[in-house]
């Protein structure tokens, strides 16, 4: 069969890239290949439209197993990630119900935050769990990690469990100058450190230095950017308290990441990929004794950024995506946020869909049973490089600054991530970054100021304590999602006493007419006024007066560019202002039609925010 298959492709000559290019150049009438299909991404590299294995041959990359230093490939022979779901409850009784339950249900890891750390508390709160095959980790304040640490390694020993297990406390006083601007000096952050690190002796585990660059992900950071800081951050530790005597394997051993996962879902996989061979490089160089401290133990976050609150359940198929880039990048755990979180406490259904999300990509797409598929991809290979280099490049300039605790101490970080993330409302504002029922393809009939029962509060921050304090400062990580200005826009035209109504005046070119139409209903619709499409009508008086009947607050014009210099006047004109007049499109004859009075377009290279926003300014006073 071997010998066929050789046979068959010796009938085919070579193709190359060259004749390949020439090919596309041909077909696309003579643009520019580079200027036409080679795009730019927010990463800072080109992304071309084909890959082939003279892309890949020279990397280095390709030339490890999973398993093997540096870990591109993973750190484990198998992908056998942990489920973890992160308990909320009010008391210690109550998470313990809760975790019990999630453990019947598929569950392998478990997230729990503690206001009262004490041996009591943990007998209460882990009672009946078993620490031997289920992973814990905790979140507590700042100042409690240490009594955290403390009381469980007593209750580990009291339990016989010291050796068997596995799990994390989420100390990081890096945070502090990032949620709150507030400085924390790398005294203070190391010799709480040392306190923490000599108090899980007992417990070898046990993970108690977090990288939280998930916060990162979560306030608009870009991928390159996440990934960057993050390897910055875990240097920190390591510098921090290798100088403090304390040796490599020690620290590096005990450093957990804890990440964030968008939807740009081979930018993620690759993310990771590039993150575990950076990161083993990066603890290479502070000598340790076992190659197995090189190893990255990461935790995958599905994103909050990206979460809305209209059209929610869309919100189910992000973080699909995203866990899967996760799994397929052979990170150790995942969490999945659930659907519901931007507007309410997650329920028990919202709980289960998300745990549910984690056991369709093991049991039904078995993504648990092969180990780094995407290596040799020549577009992922070529991807991850390039994403590191970026991230080296970002990694290289906060070293400069002193490491990134001096970074974030000044205010660079947060202003970084503060005018990435401001780029990127532009973007969702402008359309270019797509929010799937938000600001594009809206269900507009849709109400959702009754079901909010937290909105940017603590559970869309994903900290405990006020988002809106957070976001009011501007020396620490902003927190609005992506979707925050589209749905306040939205929520005020629900609250109007009456509801816009957007009538399509349709007429003329058939083609054009009900492009335009769909394209300012999806327009408008993104505010949640009510949109009144029509087949056409053959005079633009018939349409304005059909209009007028309707009770219409806005008139939309939707026809070709070659019509608009007939049409638009005489349609403006025969309104006489009672209602607003928009023309859909940006025809040639623009300058003369707002010679005329005609001021209101609208077309793809609108802000689609800032012109509902004036709208809403001028339609919801009536």
């Amino acid at each position: 069969m071997a010998e066929k298959r050789e046979k068959l492709f010796e009938q085919f000559p070579p193709v190359t890239t060259a004749e390949w290019k020439a090919k596309v150049e041909a077909d696309l009438k003579g643009a520019p290949f580079d200027k036409k299909l080679v795009w730019r991404t927010n990463e800072g590299f080109d992304l071309q439209p084909m890959y082939r294995s003279e892309d890949i041959a020279d990397l280095a990359t390709t030339n490890s197993l999973p398993g093997e230093y540096p870990y591109l490939r993973g750190t484990r022979t198998d992908n056998d990630w942990l489920v973890r779901q992160e308990i909320e409850a009010e008391t210690a009784a109550e998470a313990n119900r809760i975790a019990l339950d999630a453990l019947t249900k598929g569950v392998t890891s478990l997230g729990f935050y503690v206001t009262e750390p004490t041996v009591d508390t943990l007998r209460v709160l882990l009672e009946g769990i078993d620490l031997t095959k289920v992973e814990v980790n905790f979140t507590c304040c700042l100042m409690k990690a240490l009594a955290l640490t403390e009381a469980l390694a007593a209750y580990a020993a009291e339990k016989g469990v010291e050796k068997e297990l596995k799990g994390s406390v989420d100390f990081n006083p890096f945070k502090k100058p990032l949620r709150k601007g507030v400085e924390m000096t790398a005294a203070d952050a190391k010799n709480l450190a040392v306190a923490i690190l000599a108090a899980a002796k007992t417990l070898p585990g046990l993970k108690v230095l977090a990288v939280d660059s998930v916060i990162l992900s979560n306030a608009g950071a870009y991928i390159f950017q996440e990934l960057g800081y993050a390897l910055a951050w875990g240097a920190s530790w390591l510098t921090l308290l290798t100088e403090a005597g304390l040796s490599a394997d020690e620290v590096a051993g005990r450093i957990k990441f804890n990440m964030g996962v968008s939807s740009n879902f081979f930018m993620e996989l690759a993310k990771f990929r590039a993150a575990r061979m950076m990161w083993a490089q990066i603890v290479a160089q502070y000598k340790p004794e076992s190659k197995d401290s090189c190893k990255m133990t990461a935790h995958a976050a599905t994103s909050r950024f990206n979460q809305t609150l209209y059209d929610a359940h869309v919100n189910l198929l992000r973080s699909q995506t995203e866990a899967m880039s996760a799994a397929l990048a052979g990170v150790d755990s995942i969490t999945v946020t659930p659907f519901d979180v931007p507007y309410k406490k997650p329920d028990e259904v919202s709980e289960r869909r998300a745990r549910n999300q984690q056991h369709l990509l093991k049991e039904e797409s078995h993504l648990d049973k092969v180990v780094d598929p995407a290596g040799g991809s020549y577009y992922v290979e070529t991807l991850t490089v390039s994403l590191a280099k970026e991230a080296w490049k970002l990694f290289l300039a906060v070293e400069e600054q002193g490491g990134f605790l001096a970074a974030a101490n000044a205010g660079e970080v947060a202003k970084t991530v503060r005018e990435s993330a401001d780029k990127r409302h532009t973007d969702v504002a402008r359309r270019k970054e797509i929010l799937l029922g938000t600001n594009q393809y809206p269900n507009i009939n849709e109400m959702a100021a009754d079901k909010i029962v937290t909105l940017n509060g603590a559970l869309a921050c994903g900290c405990h304590g006020s988002a809106d304090a957070c976001e009011d400062n501007p020396a620490a990580l902003p927190t609005k999602r992506a979707a925050s200005d589209f749905e306040a826009l939205r929520l005020a035209t629900e609250a109007a006493a009456n509801r816009p109504k957007v009538f399509m005046l349709t007429i003329g070119n058939l083609a054009m007419r009900l492009a335009r139409a769909q394209f300012s209903s999806n327009f408008f619709g993104c505010a949640g006024y009510e949109i009144i499409d029509n087949l056409g009508f053959e005079t633009v008086e018939t349409g304005v007066d059909a209009a007028l009947e309707k009770g219409a607050d806005i008139v939309v014009l939707c026809s070709s560019d070659d019509e608009y210099a007939e049409l638009a006047p005489a349609a403006f004109k025969y309104l006489a202002g009672r209602a607003e007049f928009v023309v859909a499109g940006a025809p040639a004859c623009m300058d003369d039609l707002k010679a005329a009075g005609i001021n209101e377009y609208i077309h793809v290279r609108c802000n689609v925010l800032d012109t509902l926003k004036a709208f809403n300014a001028r339609l919801l006073k009536k």
